[in-house]
Order: structure tokens, then sequence, then C-alpha cells
């Protein structure tokens, strides 16, 4: 008997990267890795679940930044380009490798699994990932979700409402673009929620959206189901929280599957291992040593420079097994729930960033697979539903507003204002009150004046981005985060000025709207009270 619910919700997320300006450029890669060991092997999975009539319910964020690379021609001819060369690479491992038995095995298995990956890209999907996701979606497999217009945070963003209204209204306008219908769900950038932000949400017909644990257990009532059932916050938007047992069985780096030692090991890469001459034309043209994708060990043992060979059909075995054994405590989780919420069937929704399964843990989509198959034909207990689906069968909702809450290090804001990253906001703030100010003082335009316009509302929203705050005080590529900050706020101000004093550079708009694409059906009027 069907006891309860699982929602699995994938958030699939990238910065907008795109260098015209450059024959190829290194941050790219950040989409190129991302559409080859996650995107694709997610849409083949899916393909074929459908083909076999395997029934399953995904929940997936696809961000507004996100789609505007992969509707790129730009990009998606760079990524066929190094997909290519990627293929070719494996084909010269073959010859490479075949004095090492356990090696030449695996350079095989590479080189059917690229090429398979670029018969996808170029005649499943015709270069056109967000068709394919699009199809899923339309086939009632797949709930696709927006999220805010670049990713901005939006707690700290709440000194202006319009900006943060913007940053919904652009996104629910670029899902429409994309995907011909509404969006019903929304991934609040960071998981970044403060009370108040679902009036804009509703406005936008959004229905749902997803909250941090201890956004829930903090609402302004006690929630009576934990967070195993949605809240419903003042304005009829429901709030799903995550749970934290089945996000820790996958995310956890001591208890999680990831760590298994039978799994690739995400480091060992040839494009750091081999020597510079064989390995140069597959690696940044500057010399820079960069992932290609083929890995031939094992994690091994934790803690230890030692790797052992890996073994496909030993990963493949260990996650069928990590499989049934997620299963089995998400049945366990939710027989025991079911005695102690008053009869009502659980709701467990576990989220995740999508590029773990794939990129991070190169098995992910298998697992996802494995469980999926299982859940349909081995147990009755749990049903695999979208937050949406859950809405339909249960309208009845406990009325409350949940907490300030972010996921993330310490669970609300400190993450993204720090000493790292704190300098950002006092200009984003400013421009977002100088975009408010030229749409009050410009509610009509035509012409280069509203050509203007909108691009500085569509430089603001790229300066606005959490992903460059997030990426300083992470420390990681930290002067290309500070980079494309001060870029972009100086666009904006470039332009604010030279609409303000009515000589508008043409040639310097034209620049920015080459380089900074992204939104094409931007409106500034977004800004508007």
């Amino acid at each position: 008997m069907e006891k309860g619910y699982l929602s699995l919700v994938l958030h699939a997320h990238l910065p907008f990267v795109r260098h015209p300006e450059h024959p190829e450029f290194m941050e790219e890669d950040w989409l190129f890795e991302a559409i080859g060991e996650t995107y694709l092997p997610l849409i083949g999975m899916m393909d074929r679940l459908v083909t076999e009539g395997v029934p399953f319910a995904l929940t997936m964020s696809l961000t507004p930044p996100l789609c505007e690379m992969l509707a790129d021609p730009l990009l998606m001819e760079r990524y066929d380009r190094r997909l290519r060369k990627l293929v070719e690479l494996a084909a010269k491992e073959i010859e490479r490798t075949r004095g090492h038995e356990d090696f030449n095995r695996l350079a095989y298995f590479y080189h059917g699994r690229l090429s398979e990956e670029l018969r996808l890209f170029e005649e499943v999907c015709g270069r056109s990932l967000l068709g394919a996701f699009r199809r899923l979606q339309e086939r009632g497999v797949l709930e696709i979700i927006t999220c805010g217009a670049t990713h901005g945070f939006l707690p700290l963003m709440q000194v202006n409402d319009r900006a943060v209204r913007a940053q919904i209204r652009a996104a629910a306008a670029n899902y429409r673009k994309h995907f011909g219908r509404g969006p019903r769900g929304i991934w609040l950038p960071e998981c970044g929620y403060y009370p108040g932000v679902e009036k804009f949400l509703h406005d936008e017909g959004i229905q749902f959206f997803l909250v941090e644990t201890h956004g829930i257990l903090n609402a302004s009532t006690r929630p009576k189901y934990g967070v195993f059932a949605p809240l419903l916050t003042p304005e009829g938007v429901a709030a799903f929280g995550r749970d934290v047992e089945s996000s820790r069985q996958v995310w956890s780096a001591e208890e999680g599957y990831p760590g298994d030692p039978d799994y690739r090991d995400f480091y060992r890469d040839i494009g750091f291992d081999l020597d510079h001459e064989y390995i140069a034309p597959y690696i940044h043209p500057d010399g820079i040593r960069t992932h290609t994708g083929i890995k031939y060990h094992r994690i091994t043992a934790k803690g230890s420079d030692h790797k052992e060979p890996y073994r496909r059909d030993w990963a493949m075995e260990k996650a069928a097994r990590h499989a049934s054994n997620f299963l089995f405590n998400r049945q366990r989780q939710v027989e025991h729930l079911l005695g102690i919420l008053d009869g009502r069937k659980p709701m467990v929704v576990a989220p995740y960033d999508a590029e773990l399964f794939g990129h991070w843990w190169y098995e992910g989509p298998e697992f996802l697979d494995f469980f999926i198959r299982k859940a349909a034909y081995d147990q009755n207990t749990v049903r695999l539903v979208t937050p949406m689906q859950y809405l339909e069968e249960n309208p009845v909702c406990q009325k409350a507003t949940p907490g300030l809450s972010s996921w993330g290090a310490g669970g609300y804001n400190e993450f993204w204002l720090d000493g790292t990253n704190a300098w950002v906001y006092r200009h984003l703030h400013q421009a977002a009150d100088r975009m408010c100010e030229l749409v009050d003082r410009f509610p009509q335009s035509d012409g280069l004046l509203k050509r203007a316009l909108n691009q500085a509302a569509r430089e603001l929203l790229l300066a606005q981005s959490s992903d460059w705050a997030f990426i300083m005080r992470t420390g990681t590529t930290v002067g290309y985060a500070v980079k494309r900050t001060r870029e972009h706020v100086l666009r904006f101000t470039r332009l604010y000025e030279q609409i303000l004093g009515n000589r508008i550079d043409e040639g310097f708009l034209k620049e920015c709207e080459w380089l900074d694409t992204a939104f094409q059906e931007i409106d500034y009027h977004f800004w508007a009270a």
C-alpha cells in the first residue's frame, strides 16, 4: 500500500559565461563539462525510461542563465567542436593504452561513451538540449521549474522590492520564451528565502518554491507535519522543505554514496597526468591543463594518493546496490512517518545540485536510473511525484510563513555577505536604485533609447548573479568573479549616465549588446513600480 511520496528535485544552474571576443575561453568549460557529464546523460536516461514505458516523475530547475547558454548558437558550436576533439582523443587513447589492459578497456569505454554523447547531441537533441527537456515536460515525466533571473540572492536584495520583483519577472518571461508557458514552481536562488518574497512569486503565477529545512521548522506557526508537508504562505504559494536524511545519503562527504572507493575518482584526469606535448591539442591553447573527462582511476581509499584502476562493472554494481539502499531507506522512512503524522502521507523532498549527478559523481545518472526502475517495479510504498502533483492531490495545507533561511554554510546569508564579498552590495544597490530611476523618468521609449534602457537592465541582472559573491567566498576563480562584477556595473553606469545626459554612444551600446546577449526578451519595465 502506498504510504508516502518522494520528490527528487535537481537544480541545474551555471552563471552566464559567453566570450565571443575570444576563440576559446576557459570558464566556458564549466558549461561544456556540465552538458557532457550531466545534462546529456540525464536526457538520455529519461528518454530511455520513456521509451521503455517506465513510470516516473522528476523535477528539475533550469535557470535562466543556463537556458540562455543552452540556446546560444555560438556556445553550442563550441561545445560540438570540443566534443568531437574528445572523441578523437579517446580514439588515440585506445592506441596509447594497448599495453595496459585495464586502461585500454576504459579507453574503449570512453570512446563509445563520447561517440554516443555526440549522437545524442546531434541527432536526438538536434543541438537543442532545451528542446529535449521541453519534450520530456510535455510527456508529463519532468516538471521544469525556474529560478531568479540571474540567481540573484534575494534576501540581500530586499532593500529594493522592485529589484527583487524584476528578478522574478525576468525569470518568468525567460521561462515562457523557452518552454511556451509560465513556470509553476521556482528554486529560489541558493534556497534564499525571506518573508514577503512570495508576493512576487504569486504575481507571476508561481505556485510553489523550495526552502531549507530550518525555514519550515522556524515558520511563523509550528509546522504540524515538520518538513514532510508543505506550508501555504499568506499569498497562497506553497513552500516545500528539504528532507535532511535523504539529502545526507547523497550529499555527505562522510556518509554519502559518491565517496565509495569503487566509484570513479574526479581529480585524476589525463589532462593533468599525460605529457604536455601529447595532450596539448585537447587542453587550453595557452597550455593551461584542464579536465578532459577521461579518467582511469577509482577513488580507492580516502586520504591516500594511491589510486587503483577504475572498474566500470564494479561501479555499476555498486550504483545498483546504493539505489536499492536508498529506496529501502525511503520506504522505512515513510512507514515510520505515516505512523506519527496522524495518517497524512509524508512528502519527502530531496533536492540536489543537478551537476552532482554525472559531473562530480560520475555514476550519478546510472544511480538515478536504477532507483527509478526499482521504485516503479520493486515496491509500492513510496511514489515519485513532483511538488505540483502533490499539491493537486493534497490541496489542503497548513498556513504559515517560513523563516528567513538559505542553504549552504551557516544556513542564512553569511556565505554571500562576508569580508570577501561584502564590497559588491553597495554597487549593486546603487545600480538597482538607478535602474528604478530610469524607469520612472522614461516610462515610454523607442529606438536607441529603448535599446539602451534594456541593455542597462541586462547589465544589472548579470551583475546581481550570486555566483560572483559565491566564488569570492570560496576562493576559487576569484579574479574572474571580481572582473565580471566590475565590468557589468561599469557598463551599467556608463549607460545610465549616457541615457540621463541624452548622449547615448551607439558604438558602446552595440559592443555591450554583442558581449552580453542574454535575455533578448528583457523589458526595462520589469523594474516599474
